[in-house]
């Protein structure tokens, strides 16, 4: 497939990119500075400028977008971007998205960014990521998936290609915890590619701590 991949120079991008490519994938990066990317082609722009020109013959595109502290409204912005870009298109668009909005009761009324142990330096990400969910939701004409990843989203955790999966839930390990590696979201993330298995649904990914 064709695969692009917005942020691709940052932390959860450059390796769902990496994994991709390693099943023979063929990935476009897209990011703000082409310096940052020496393994695939690169189309330097960011997400509020990107063009129907510059993503066609593309299958899927993944929205890795990273907003720096203090603009979290990007996350929102940028989603609502991508919305009108490929809504009616033939396009997937695949979300990286935040645990924040997953629910922690069964009755789903209560998500985990409004639990009194949720850190508060977080919380305007995961605002704005649920937010960017529920466009998502409202949205008409577009082929979306949302992937949630768990609580504890390890950046210096190890990959090792094994995963539960759940919904609109927070689920947790054998251990009791709420924890994926960055590794393994790529991993999640590029099965779920090739599967097609949630398309206009939101699901999340819970893996053992090696």
């Amino acid at each position: 497939m064709n695969i692009g991949v917005i942020g691709a120079s940052g932390k959860a991008g450059r390796l769902i990119a990496k994994e991709a490519a390693s099943r023979g994938h063929n990935i476009t990066a897209i990011v703000r500075d082409a310096s940052k990317v020496s393994e695939f082609p690169v189309i330097e722009k960011d997400v509020f400028h990107i063009t129907a020109e510059d993503v066609q013959g593309l299958d899927v595109i993944v929205n890795a977008f990273g907003a720096a502290l203090g603009q979290e409204h990007l996350y929102v912005e940028a989603g609502q971007a991508l919305i009108r870009l490929l809504s009616n298109t033939d396009i997937r668009l695949i979300v990286v998205g935040g645990a924040g909005s997953l629910y922690v009761d069964d009755q789903r009324t209560t998500q985990l960014v409004d639990t009194p142990e949720f850190p508060a330096e977080i919380k305007p990400t995961a605002s704005n990521a649920a937010k960017n969910l529920e466009d998502l939701k409202a949205s008409e004409g577009l082929n979306w998936t949302y992937m949630s990843p768990a609580a504890f989203f390890d950046p210096e955790g190890k990959r090792t290609g094994s995963y539960q999966l759940g919904q609109d839930n927070l689920i947790l390990n054998s251990q009791g915890n709420s924890y994926i590696s960055y590794e393994d979201y790529a991993v999640a993330l590029v099965d779920e590619i090739e599967a097609a298995q949630h398309k206009h649904k939101r699901f999340t990914v819970v893996a053992e701590q090696s």
